[in-house]
This record gives C-alpha cells, sequence and structure tokens, in this order.
C-alpha cells in the first residue's frame, strides 16, 4: 500500500499539535485541507438541507407518507453503508494508481484510525454521494415522495459519521456504545474483513460477518 506524504518535522504547521495525528495525504496544500473536516461540519451542512425536505415532503405528502419514506430512506442507506464500505472501501485496486485510490478511499483511516479529522467524510466526498442519491430517489418513487426517501437516506448518513466520529473519540457508557464502539474497533485492530456496519450492525448479522463470541 502506497504511503501518505512524509511530514516534514523541520518547518511544523502553525497547527502542528492538533494536526501530529493526521498525516498528509496531498502535495498541494488546498487539497490536503480539503481531505480534513471537524466531525460537526456534516451536521452545519446537512442539517439545513434535512429541514427543507422534510418541510417538502410534510407540505406535499403529510405526516405519515413521510414518515415511511424516511423509514425507507434510512433503510436504504444502512444498507449502502454496509455494501460501501465492505465492497468498495475494502476493495485493493490493482497497480500503484489502485494503491492510491484505496489510500485515499479508506486505507488512510485504518493506517491512522485515530486521525480526528478524517473519520467524518469530507463535503468533496458526501456532496456527490447525496446528488446520486437525489437523482436515484427521484427516478425511483418520483417526487414528492422522493424528498421524504432522501431525508431518511441523508439522516442516516449523517447518524453514520457520529457515530464514527463517536466510537473513536467518545466514552460510551451505554450498552449499545459500548457494543458500537467494541465492533468497530475489532474491525480495526482484530479482523477487518468483519464488522463494516457502523452505525447499523445488523447487516453483519444478515451477511455473516458479524464477529462471533468464539472468535
Amino acid at each position: 500500500m502506497m504511503t501518505s506524504a512524509p511530514h516534514d518535522s523541520a518547518n511544523p504547521p502553525a497547527d502542528d499539535a492538533y494536526l501530529r495525528a493526521s498525516p498528509r495525504l496531498f502535495e498541494n496544500p488546498v487539497l490536503d485541507k480539503l481531505s480534513r473536516v471537524h466531525w460537526s461540519v456534516p451536521l452545519w451542512i446537512y442539517g439545513p438541507v434535512i429541514v427543507v425536505l422534510a418541510g417538502l415532503s410534510l407540505s406535499n405528502l403529510g405526516p405519515w407518507w413521510s414518515a415511511a419514506g424516511l423509514l425507507l430512506g434510512y433503510f436504504i442507506w444502512t444498507l449502502t453503508e454496509y455494501l460501501g464500505h465492505r465492497f468498495l472501501f475494502h476493495y485493493e485496486f490493482p497497480g500503484r494508481l489502485g494503491a492510491r485510490i484505496h489510500l485515499l478511499i479508506h486505507g488512510i483511516h485504518h493506517t491512522h484510525p485515530n486521525d480526528p479529522l478524517r473519520l467524518v467524510m469530507p463535503a468533496l466526498l458526501s456532496g456527490p454521494i447525496m446528488l446520486i442519491a437525489f437523482a436515484v430517489a427521484s427516478l425511483l418513487f418520483g417526487l414528492p415522495l422522493g424528498y421524504a426517501v432522501l431525508t431518511g437516506f441523508i439522516l442516516g448518513y449523517i447518524s453514520y459519521d457520529m457515530v464514527h466520529y463517536y466510537v473513536h473519540h467518545g466514552r460510551p457508557k451505554s450498552r449499545l456504545g459500548l457494543m458500537l464502539r467494541r465492533a468497530h474497533m475489532l474491525h480495526h485492530f482484530r479482523d477487518p474483513a468483519r464488522g463494516f456496519g457502523v452505525s447499523a450492525p445488523w447487516w453483519d448479522y444478515v451477511f455473516n460477518t458479524a464477529y462471533r463470541p468464539e472468535r
């Protein structure tokens, strides 16, 4: 696997104390800055989007159809999360370029799992995903039902990002929080071929990729 660009210890950046756990990915400073994101950014970007979509859903569909579309969208997200993590994020593309692509998509996270600035998706990645989701929802369900489905899809995505950050840097006390953290840490440090559902671990049981007690 191709390694990230070396950090110049002789000329540390001004915020080196915070970035020490966040290795450089791009020589271009703009691209490298865009590859890092504070955990709260998805809330600021997609919170207003969710409010607008929910308003469109309620005004055109009413509460029951809006709730049904939201639940369907959330269900679709959880399956997308599992399949994307298992088959895209962990696919090792051939060649040097393939190794670089894998590093940028997900390999860097397994090399530096506690990088605080690369635990949620940057907008350059999540934005196109949401645009594709809007196009697919509009095509499959039409509008205005597609608004409700997309609301649930984006809520699922935000839940994934927040859970992912929390299991790395939070201090869970509840049984659910401890279970989610344990499953994800096993994925990182014991067997990366299991435990692909970060916020939706039930898909690992459906597809037989969950950790068993005897393992």
